[in-house]
């Protein structure tokens, strides 16, 4: 069998460790638009960074209401989204049906960005 050469090893190869394997850093997504905290709850169209997807950005709600009223407007929007940072993410342009709702639960609205 001197002609006998090795067909299989899983002893070796160009496999990186993996204390060496690159990996992309890890964001918390596209930055939001800043408002200043006048009270206004502001309904920004934001399209950037995300892939050409069009996303609601709801900014200037309280704190302690982020996730009840994101589930709200969520469900009047018909459409997913998150609670990240301090604002309301809703996937898709739906400023026009998000406002009166916003401003029947007692909130000052407007209308900003796009």
């Amino acid at each position: 069998m001197s002609n006998s050469r090795l067909v299989y090893s899983s002893d070796g190869g160009r496999v990186a460790p993996k204390e060496t394997v690159k990996r992309r850093p890890t964001s918390s997504g596209p930055p939001v638009p800043q408002a200043p905290a006048d009270g206004w709850v502001r309904l920004w169209r934001v399209k950037g960074g995300r892939g050409g997807k069009t996303v609601t950005v709801v900014t200037g709600l309280p704190a302690d209401q982020l996730e009840e009223v994101g589930r709200e407007l969520r469900r009047i929007a018909g459409a997913g989204g998150a609670v990240r940072d301090d604002v309301v993410e809703i996937q898709g342009d739906c400023r026009e049906r998000l406002q009166p709702r916003l401003e029947a639960l007692g909130f000052r609205v407007k209308l900003a960005g796009g």
